[in-house]
C-alpha cells in the first residue's frame, strides 16, 4: 500500500542484514541502473522492483526517507560503502 514502506523492516525481510558485504555490493550494483557507482533518488524509486517484478514504485516521500537513511555524507546519493 502507498506510504506503507518501512526500509528497516524491508531490509530485514529480504535478509540484507544477514548478507555478506560482497552480497550486499551485488545487490547495490543491481540497483545502480546507470552504473554511476551511486544509487540516486530516481533509482531508489524503483527499489522494490529490483526484488520482485510485481513490486510497486515508492512514493516521493518514501523515496526521500530511504535516501536519507542511506546517504551518510549528505550528497543526495548512496555510495556502495
Amino acid at each position: 500500500a502507498a506510504e506503507s514502506f518501512n526500509h528497516k523492516k524491508f531490509f530485514e525481510m529480504v535478509g540484507l542484514k544477514k548478507k555478506s558485504p560482497e552480497d550486499v555490493k551485488k545487490v547495490f550494483h543491481i540497483l545502480d541502473k546507470d552504473r554511476s557507482g551511486f544509487i540516486e533518488e530516481e533509482e531508489l524509486k524503483f527499489v522494490l522492483k529490483g526484488f520482485t517484478p510485481d513490486g510497486r514504485d515508492l512514493s516521493d516521500k518514501e523515496t526521500k526517507a530511504l535516501l536519507a537513511a542511506g546517504d551518510k555524507d549528505g550528497d543526495g546519493k548512496i555510495g556502495a560503502d
